[in-house]
């Protein structure tokens, strides 16, 4: 039986102490290992990223589901624990993800139109919820860095966040407010100002994606505006390498 919960109520919880979980992304077993061993020394819930590409490295994501639940029992691992696929690409994939045994999803359709986005990520929802599966879902885009050029980030929009929130019914929204996947330019500049406002609009949870490289000071003003989930990947390949 699965030991693994949803993230939602770590994220309310967290969402109301004023504090975030850590979202770390794993990519094989020593990975695993690392951030599980980490979490229980801390004594802090977890949440176990997968990308789609990291899935498929390592046998796709029932094997990933299976791995992370022997661990869970080898490891004697106490603290609540959420396997998340990161970044779902379509309805369909999440849905893969939910019957391989994955406790929460991300539906990532925030290049399309809004409405679009929230009538499938309202599909993913309807099919996760009855699985005690938590869902999160993308308003505006993450930028990338890639070879020190940062480009593509597009801030969230106040009114689609309080669509998405409320239509969708989704349990974790990833507003996109000046942060970036990969290494930062210079200091990164993110949106707090909004960030509060759509907090207090929309009373979901906040996930700051491109976690890493991000100072101190901007993550503790990310949490007190709302952020309940930050997520953390480049600084685990750059320990890793």
């Amino acid at each position: 039986m699965s030991r693994l919960v949803s993230m939602t109520e770590m994220l309310q919880k967290a969402k109301e102490g004023k504090y975030a979980v850590g979202q770390f992304n794993i990519n094989n077993l020593e990975w695993t290992q690392a951030v599980l061993t980490a979490a229980q020394e801390a004594n802090s819930p977890i949440i176990l990223g997968v990308s789609e590409g990291a899935g498929k490295y390592m046998g796709g994501p029932k094997v990933v589901s299976a791995m992370v639940n022997a661990l869970l029992d080898a490891m004697n691992i106490t603290v609540p624990v959420a396997l998340h696929l990161d970044h779902g690409s379509s309805v369909e994939v999440c849905k893969q993800y939910i019957d391989a045994g994955f406790s929460s999803v991300m539906f990532d359709h925030s290049h399309f139109p809004i409405d679009e986005n929230i009538e499938l990520t309202k599909e993913v929802v309807e099919y996760a919820h009855p699985k005690g599966v938590s869902v999160e879902a993308e308003v505006g885009t993450v930028g990338g860095t890639e070879d020190g050029v940062t480009g593509g980030i597009n801030y969230a929009d106040l009114n689609e966040c309080v669509r998405m929130v409320k239509e969708a019914k989704i349990d974790a929204l990833a507003a996109a407010l000046g942060s970036v996947h990969g290494t930062y330019s210079g200091e990164p500049v993110l949106g707090f100002d909004e960030m509060l406002a759509i907090s207090e609009a929309t009373g979901a949870p906040l996930v700051l994606h491109g976690g890493s490289g991000i100072p101190e000071y901007q993550i503790k003003k990310a949490i007190e505006r709302g952020h309940a989930k930050i997520n953390v990947n480049t600084e685990l390949q750059q320990q890793w390498t």
